[in-house]
């Protein structure tokens, strides 16, 4: 007799990740974070998509997260930004451990697509993943403007942190 054995693929997500950035170029404090990062993990592929509402980022003062909608992210225009990439680096999501790794894919934010890699620590702790990244996104890069008059305020390359807690679905 002929026996098959298909391991039914391991989903993971969360809808409920943080990202943050910070683009404080000069004395004032440019940064904000968003909670409602949309985070799922193929097991299988190593598959993996990051989704964020723009309008979802919160900054402590009012004007500028209303600057930052209208007259640089025209999140009207462009109301996402994804990442949607590949982890080929082996993860045994059924051992606790610590994996460092890179997802190669395609990040897009503001209209612009660009070819990624995303640095990524995956910790499993008693069967609870979780994730964290830290990368930079230069302004340039993806055709954000900014205004000369506020252009000393703003750093031209953007610190971004991402992190989550993903339950297999």
């Amino acid at each position: 007799t002929l026996s098959i054995n298909l391991e039914a693929q391991k989903i993971f997500a969360t809808k409920t990740g943080q990202i943050s950035f910070n683009a404080s170029g000069g004395a004032e404090k440019i940064a904000a974070l968003n909670n409602q990062v949309d985070s799922k993990f193929v097991d299988a592929t190593g598959q993996i998509i990051f989704g964020v509402l723009i309008k979802g980022f919160k900054f402590e003062n009012q004007l500028m997260e209303d600057h930052f909608n209208e007259n640089y992210m025209e999140s009207e225009k462009y109301p996402n930004a994804t990442f949607k990439g590949v982890i080929k680096d082996p993860i045994n999501l059924g051992k606790d451990g610590v994996y460092k790794v890179t997802a190669d894919g395609d990040f897009e934010t503001h209209g612009v697509v660009q070819k990624r890699q995303i640095p990524l620590t995956i910790t499993v702790a008693k069967g609870v993943v979780t994730y964290t990244s830290e990368f930079k996104v230069k302004l340039e890069d993806h055709q954000i403007k900014v205004p000369t008059v506020v252009f000393a305020k703003i750093a031209e390359v953007i610190d971004v942190k991402l992190n989550g807690e993903l339950q297999k679905i």
